[in-house]
């Protein structure tokens, strides 16, 4: 997985090319990427948000203690 900076520039750059219309995007690493709808660049953008909530969420652990009772 990219690093949260990587994927916050991703993001940034999808939510500007949704404002404006642009389908055809070309990242900093050189990919490039065309949308075909506009639901297709909703999903870009809700998956990277998810991504970046869970590269920023902290670990969450849960220890259980049991006993019979006796």
């Amino acid at each position: 997985m990219a690093g949260v900076d990587v994927l916050q520039e991703r993001l940034e750059k999808l939510r500007a090319a949704r404002a404006t219309g642009i389908r055809r995007l070309r990242y900093s690493d050189g990919k490039e990427h065309e949308y075909r709808t506009d639901a297709e660049l909703a999903a870009a953008i809700a998956d990277l948000e998810r991504q970046i909530a869970g590269a920023n969420a902290s670990a969450k652990v849960v220890y259980f203690s049991t006993s019979k009772g006796l």
